[in-house]
């Protein structure tokens, strides 16, 4: 093949390369396209929609957010304009609306945009403890227990904590990392993997060690559902003492209630 041949093949795969790129970045990033409507958009809409239509739509955003929830992971924009909106996006806000109304109502939960960059959204409920019962006690799914505890470890020693310290203190507690667990099966996949994936908690590199190690900090999911005056009251019972005993945890407990309100 001469020069010229190949300086037009490779031109031309690098086309198609730039094609194929751009269409994956425009299937993957769907939100690109939800752009906001003007109000003469919204009006038309509303009008070229009947009001039993917008309100089988709505229920199919709430059926669809709350099959997401299931899993409790994290759910975009982009996946509920794509997979439910639809043709109707220029009633997004008024559908999401009436959807998150819905879900206080009737379900209890709060649909929060954990991060408003890629719009990202989670449904929240509010975590009850059982103060004094230990993990396998824990009414429901055992697992919120697991979770709790770790939760209330990472808040009683200042946010973050080594994951050596969170496995020696399961150890304590009869749930051994090392070791299938009969409730929880791999303990560790539970907590790094879905825990993490969930947004319950953050599982960060320290920089500079060697060999490697990681620390524990409460997630964006954790720091929306979860109240720390519960995790001090938790810990309070456990140890038979007010929790106005550890005061720097008090106050940013006390803080973190007053921000909520």
């Amino acid at each position: 093949m001469s020069q010229r041949k190949r300086v037009a093949a490779v031109g031309s795969q690098t086309k198609h390369f730039r094609r194929s790129q751009q269409v994956v970045l425009d299937e993957d990033d769907g939100d690109m396209s939800l752009t906001q409507p003007t109000s003469s958009q919204v009006q038309k809409a509303r009008e070229n929609f009947t009001p039993v239509q917008v309100d089988r739509k709505v229920a199919e955003v709430v059926q669809f957010l709350l099959i997401k929830d299931q899993k409790k992971i994290p759910i975009r924009r982009a996946d509920i304009a794509k997979h439910v909106i639809k043709e109707y996006k220029a009633l997004y806000q008024d559908i999401m609306k009436r959807a998150d109304r819905t879900f206080e109502q009737v379900f209890g939960l709060k649909l929060v945009e954990i991060d408003s960059k890629n719009h990202i959204y989670i449904l929240v409920n509010k975590l009850q403890p059982v103060p004094g019962e230990p993990i396998s006690m824990c009414p429901g799914n055992p697992k919120t227990g697991l979770l709790f505890v770790i939760l209330s470890i990472i808040f009683m020693k200042g946010g973050t904590v080594k994951e050596n310290v969170v496995w020696n203190t399961l150890k304590k507690l009869r749930v051994d990392v090392g070791e299938k667990h009969e409730e929880f099966g791999d303990v560790k996949k539970v907590i790094i993997d879905e825990f993490v994936r969930q947004k319950y908690l953050e599982y960060v590199r320290i920089p500079h060690t060697d060999p490697l190690e990681y620390e524990f900090r409460w997630g964006q999911r954790a720091e929306k559902e979860v109240s720390k005056m519960k995790v001090l009251e938790f810990i309070g019972e456990l140890h038979n003492q007010e929790p106005q005993s550890w005061t720097q945890q008090y106050r940013e407990a006390t803080s973190a209630e007053s921000s909520q309100r």
